[in-house]
Order: structure tokens, then sequence, then C-alpha cells
């Protein structure tokens, strides 16, 4: 719980904006989810309070807590309505071209000592807070996914971000219980650098029948002491934002290892995107909530 109320603006309610909302309400902070359409927002209001729900019931959080943390939340299609905030955390598409737009019209409506938070883990963070006509005040913020069950965020400055945006930054961040690690602008971050191609491997390895899905994710777990298998995984991030991500990298990096297999591909031309859609490697009942 932090000691110092904020009130945050994340913009973005796909799994990882629903994903951050969560980790903010949970550590005290007053928060607003964002998107363009009201549905895309009441599906991220339902999976923040989903995983609120799924915590009480397995006896990880007070009801009590709970209520006050669904009371801090609220959602909203009017970037208008943001102008109060303090820290935003934009968390949109992976489009350069999107999450620069936003940036400079958020420019208009917050507060010059708002902090603005990039959470992306493909794009360069100096060309996103280009966007900005205080690119001093952007960072880079790269959640790892499920945000509410993994501690760690991996922080990047860009060319021009300010020694006092990057100091609040950490602190936010321990503030919410993050572990942070830093590292430069550049594709991937360090955690995609590694997981993408790890990622790619395992759907590869599927393919070609070296296991089911269940095995090689009992493998990786039992064996590799991985908190969960890279199918679970890969269902909770969505196979969307595999594939999306994944491309970024190789398109940049020119790299083989970060090209998607043909799998990726024909998951999503299906709709078998994972979790939020009921159905991916596993088939799910509630799509609500980021998993275990």
């Amino acid at each position: 719980m932090s000691t110092h109320e904020e009130t945050v603006a994340v913009l973005g309610a796909g799994t990882m904006g629903s994903g951050i909302a969560t980790v903010t309400v949970r550590a005290g902070h007053r928060t607003v989810l964002y998107d363009v359409g009201p549905a895309q927002v009441e599906r991220g209001l339902d999976a923040v309070r989903g995983f609120l729900d799924k915590s009480v019931r397995r006896g990880k959080l007070a009801e009590e807590d709970a209520q006050r943390a669904r009371d801090r939340l609220s959602g909203t299609t009017d970037l208008k309505e943001l102008a109060g905030a303090t820290v935003v955390v934009e968390a949109v598409t992976e489009e350069l071209d999107v999450k620069r737009a936003l940036l400079g019209e958020l420019d208009a409506i917050v507060g010059s000592e708002t902090l603005v938070h990039t959470n992306t883990s493909t794009l360069s963070v100096t060309a996103i807070a280009a966007g900005s006509t205080r690119p001093e005040r952007v960072v880079g913020t790269h959640y790892c996914n499920p945000a509410p069950l993994m501690s760690l965020v991996e922080v990047a400055r860009g060319a021009h971000t300010g020694e006092g945006a990057h100091r609040r930054t950490l602190e936010f961040l321990a503030a919410v219980g993050k572990t942070t690690v830093l590292t430069k602008d550049r594709p991937g971050f360090i955690v995609n650098r590694f997981l993408i191609p790890w990622e790619n491997r395992c759907i590869a390895a599927l393919e070609a029948g070296l296991g089911t899905v269940e095995s090689i994710d009992a493998a990786v777990t039992g064996a590799l002491g991985h908190p969960m298998g890279p199918f679970t995984l890969l269902d909770v991030v969505g196979m969307d934002v595999h594939q999306l991500v994944a491309t970024r990298l190789y398109e940049q990096l020119r790299d083989p290892r970060f090209h998607p297999p043909p799998m990726v591909g024909r998951m999503v031309a299906a709709g078998d995107l994972g979790r939020k859609t009921g159905r991916g490697f596993y088939t799910y009942d509630d799509t609500r909530g980021f998993g275990t």
C-alpha cells in the first residue's frame, strides 16, 4: 500500500492496461481506466474486478480491502476527464503513431508536473516521447505480464527524460510494490530480448510434435522453475499481443528468432487468443482476471 495517494490514469483497457490498473488500485491509488469505446472500458474494468474477486476467494485479499480498491476504480472514454491525473500510464497498442498522438493530446489536458509513463517493449521511448512537447517527463516503464502477478518493471529513459521524472518513476514503482531494473532504450529491452525467441521456440516445438501443451508447460515449471509454463503465459498475454510484439522486434532486429511461427498466425486468425477469448492453448470458463 502506497503512503501517498496519486491519481493514476491508465490509457488502454486491454490485458496490460487493466493489469496495471489492478496494481495501482491495490496500492491505494485512485485509478481511471481510459479507452476509446465504452465496451473496451467495461471489459477492462471487469478484468480488474475479476482479479480482485479471485484474490478474495483464494484468501489473498480481504473483502474490505477489495471493496476499497473497487471504490478507487473508474473508467472513461473522454481524455478530458484525466485532467487531474498526477501519473499517466500509456498502455495502448504498440503503434508508434498512436502513442505519439496520444501523448500530444495529453499535453493540453494534464498538468505540467504530471508524470507520463509509456508501457512499451518494442518501440523507442525517445520516439514516443517526441509526440509530447514535454519529453523530459516521459519515462519508459515495461510491466512484465501479467502485471498484477509479476513483480518486475523495466525502466528505460528516453534521450530527453529528465532526472526528476526518472527518480519519481522509481519511487512510484517501489511504492506500488514493484521491483525495477534499468535498461537502455533499445528494442525489446532485456526481458523480451530473451522471452520472445524462447516463446517462439516453445511454439515451434509444439508444432513439431516434441510434446503436448501440457507436457511442455509441465517441463518448464517442473524442471526450469518458471512460475508458469510458456503456453499458460501466452494465454494470459494473448496471442495477438505476442504476434505484434514478435513482429515489431523482427522488423527492427531482422533476427529470425523473433519471427512468429506459423501457428501464431493461425491461432490469431481463428480468434483463439487465450484467456480473454475463452480459448487459446487451453480453454477457460472465466475470462476475467489474469490467470492464477
